[in-house]
C-alpha cells in the first residue's frame, strides 16, 4: 500500500501585511516563486519529476489572480511542462493543498507533488475579492441564517463568551505565544526551514510580528475590536474582549512541502522528514465558525486509530485565542505540547500560506524533539476545518 511522506518544507520569514511591511516590496508571484526554488534547490530533485504544484491562496484577485501558483512556478525558471493550480478553503487552503497532494500520491496519481501557499496581505488586502456592494452569500443563505453572518471576530467573541474564556486568559495565551516564539527565534529552531528573502530594503530573515517584550499588561491596554453596535445589541452575552492582541494579525509570507511516496524517496535519494498519517476535513456552524478545530480532531484521530495521548506535539492554528482556548477546554490535551514554538498570535498569520507554514515548523519541531506523532488543525471561515497527523519517519 503506497503511502505519503514530506521530504522537504521550508517557509519564508512573515512579514507584517501592511505597506512598509519587511515583505510589503515584493509580488507575491515572486514571494512564493523564490520559496519553490528553495524547495526544489534544498531537495536537490530534478523539477520536471514534479507532477503537479498545488497552491493555497484565500484572496485570488489582483496580483494574486489568474492562477498564481502556475506563475509562480515560472517565475522560478521551473520547467513550463509542470502543471499548478490554486485552491480556496480559506484559512486552510494550503494544508487542504497538502492533503489533495498526499491523497493523489497514496492513490498513485502522483508519484512527486508541491504542496504550498501565498499571501500578501499588504498587496492584496483581506477582502480585496468582493467588491463594495456585492454579496458574496446569496438569498438562500440569509434565509437559513436569518440574523445574518458575522465577521471571525465576532465569532471568536461568541466563542469566548460559549467557553467562558475571559479577557486574562487570552492576554496570557497571546504573551505566552510570543514569548515561545521569541525563544524559537533565540535558540535556532527555525534555522532549517526559513528562507531568506531578498527585498529593495534588504534581506528579510526574521518573522516581523514577533514582540518579544510583550505582557499581559500592555496587552489589557487594547480596546476591542469587533465591539461595533450592530452586534452588541444582537449578542448580549458578549463581554467583547477580543482585541489585535490577542488575535492573528495581517501578514505576508509563503511557504511550501516536498511530498513524495516512501519508495519514490528511496529511488530518488530523497530523506523522508514525516509521513502523512491521516487527514479529515469538517464543517460546522457557520455562525460560530471557528469551532470546526474540535469535530476536525475528533475525526482525524478517529480515523487514525490513535488517542489524544498519543500525540506528542499540537499546531492548533491561532487565528483568535479564544479558538485555541476553547479547543483545550473540550480536548483536554496537554498546553506544554501546544504550539511550543509560537503561534499566529506571534509569528502572524498569511492565509494562503498558513496551512504549510505551521506544517514546516511542526515537521521539523517533530523531528528536532524526537516526537512520534504530531496534530494540525486549522479553523477556517465558513465554519470548515482540517486536521492532518504526521509520524515521524527514519
Amino acid at each position: 500500500m503506497r503511502d505519503a511522506v514530506i521530504v522537504e518544507a521550508v517557509r519564508t520569514p512573515i512579514g507584517k501585511g501592511k505597506p512598509g511591511g519587511a515583505l510589503s516590496g515584493v509580488h507575491p508571484v515572486e514571494l512564493l516563486s523564490h520559496t519553490l526554488q528553495a524547495l526544489i534547490g534544498r531537495s536537490g530533485i530534478d523539477p520536471a519529476l514534479v507532477d503537479d504544484v498545488i497552491g493555497g491562496c484565500v484572496d485570488q484577485v489582483a496580483e494574486q489572480a489568474m492562477n498564481t501558483t502556475r506563475h509562480a512556478w515560472l517565475a522560478a525558471g521551473l520547467p513550463e511542462s509542470v502543471p499548478a493550480t490554486t485552491v480556496d478553503r480559506q484559512c486552510g487552503s494550503s494544508q487542504q493543498a497538502v492533503h489533495f497532494a498526499a491523497q493523489g500520491v497514496i492513490a498513485g496519481a502522483y508519484d512527486v507533488v508541491v504542496a504550498c501557499g501565498i499571501e500578501s496581505m499588504s498587496r492584496v488586502p483581506m477582502w480585496s475579492n468582493v467588491p463594495p456592494g456585492a454579496d458574496p452569500f446569496g438569498a438562500s443563505v440569509a434565509a437559513r441564517y436569518p440574523g445574518g453572518l458575522v465577521p471571525q471576530g465576532v465569532s471568536a467573541e461568541l466563542i469566548a463568551a460559549k467557553w467562558s474564556i475571559s479577557r486574562e486568559a487570552m492576554d496570557e495565551f497571546s504573551t505566552g505565544s510570543h514569548a515561545k516564539a521569541a525563544r524559537a527565534h533565540a535558540e535556532g529552531r527555525f534555522a532549517d526551514e526559513l528562507v531568506p528573502v531578498p527585498t529593495p530594503a534588504g534581506l528579510v530573515a526574521m518573522d516581523e510580528s514577533v514582540r518579544p517584550g510583550t505582557t499581559p499588561e500592555v496587552l489589557a491596554g487594547l480596546r476591542p475590536a469587533f465591539a461595533d453596535p450592530a452586534f452588541t445589541e444582537r449578542f448580549p452575552q458578549i463581554d467583547w474582549s477580543v482585541t489585535a492582541g490577542n488575535s492573528s494579525p495581517i501578514n505576508d509570507g509563503a511557504s511550501a512541502v516536498l511530498i513524495t511516496s516512501s519508495e519514490t524517496a528511496a529511488r530518488l535519494g530523497l530523506r523522508p522528514l514525516a509521513r502523512l498519517h491521516s487527514f479529515a476535513v469538517t464543517g460546522s456552524d457557520p455562525l460560530l465558525m471557528l469551532t470546526g478545530v474540535l469535530p476536525a480532531t475528533e475525526k482525524v484521530l478517529r480515523r487514525s486509530g490513535l488517542s489524544l495521548a498519543d500525540i506528542d506535539l499540537f499546531e492548533v492554528n491561532e487565528a483568535f485565542a479564544s479558538v485555541v482556548l476553547a479547543w483545550l477546554q473540550e480536548t483536554g490535551a496537554d498546553p506544554a505540547r501546544l504550539n511550543v514554538n509560537g503561534g499566529a498570535i506571534a509569528l502572524g498569520h498569511p492565509l494562503g500560506a498558513s496551512g504549510t507554514r505551521l506544517m514546516t515548523t511542526l515537521v521539523h519541531e517533530l523531528r528536532r524533539s524526537g516526537g512520534r506523532f504530531a496534530l494540525q488543525t486549522m479553523c477556517e471561515a465558513g465554519g470548515l476545518a482540517n486536521a492532518t497527523i504526521l509520524e515521524a519517519v527514519g
